[in-house]
């Protein structure tokens, strides 16, 4: 999470920064630049930043364009005051333009991120599927799956473990959850727990074992991994369904 942090608060100096240097570049023209090509040029200022930040790093690069544009590209020069009626409407189509393009950008690049994430998704839930095709063993199943999860989870480590329900872990639940029930109690958990998570494994309505999961101190992976992480599970559940092997009730 502290890498995210640091990517913000860049994001966000980027967003202040980046406009004003572009703003300082284009003094020396601003006498044989019209303030509309000069506002143009600062609007792409803002979809570079928006397209490696966030919403709101979008927005404050917006904010800082139509600043500077007015500090530093219209008359009186070096002063927050526009006279001149078309440079005022040029400012506000700036800040306007600027905050609905940086949006755009940021959107874009989610759905790309998101489209990225999906297919990686994918790529282990079939990876899976070919190992069982193949014919290859459980075993070699189980280990897939294991390595799959330190990495769509962000785990510090994961080991399986053939039937056993001792110890009466936290678990990873079908609906992507994390719960801990016991009698007369039941947590639920925003945040990975601490010590070790169980992940069951199921095939065929028998219990084979679990994934018990070495989680970072991190908060929960999003949703959509948890259940990608189930589904997997699930996998390696039905590959030793298949093979017969001894089960717990």
């Amino acid at each position: 999470m502290s890498g995210y942090r640091l990517h913000d608060a860049a994001a966000l100096l980027a967003a202040l920064v980046a406009p004003l240097l572009v703003a300082l570049a284009l003094v020396p023209f601003r006498t044989d630049l019209s303030a509309t090509n000069a506002a143009l040029v600062l609007v792409v200022a803002v979809v570079a930043v928006a397209a490696i930040g966030t919403r709101t790093a979008g927005a404050v690069a917006a904010l800082s364009a139509a600043a500077w544009f007015d500090f530093f590209l219209t008359e009186p020069y070096q002063r927050f005051v526009i006279t001149d009626r078309g440079d005022v409407e040029t400012a506000v189509l700036l800040l306007l333009v600027g905050l609905i393009v940086s949006q755009l950008a940021v959107r874009a690049r989610r759905l790309q991120a998101t489209v990225v994430t999906d297919a990686a998704h994918l790529s282990s839930l079939q990876g899976t599927a070919r190992l069982a095709e193949d014919g290859r063993s459980p075993e070699a199943v189980v280990e897939y799956v294991r390595r799959e999860l330190v990495g769509l989870l962000g785990l510090r480590g994961c080991r399986f473990e053939y039937g056993t329900l001792m110890g009466g872990l936290p678990r990873l639940e079908h609906d992507g959850g994390v719960w801990l029930r016991r009698p007369g109690r039941i947590t639920e958990y925003g945040d990975w727990p601490d010590g070790e998570t169980e992940l069951r494994v199921i095939g065929g309505g028998h219990y084979y074992g679990r994934f018990l999961l070495d989680p970072l101190p991190v908060p929960l992976p999003p949703e959509q991994d948890r259940l990608v992480a189930v589904a997997l599970a699930a996998q390696a559940g039905s590959a030793l369904d298949t093979a017969g092997l001894a089960h717990l009730g």
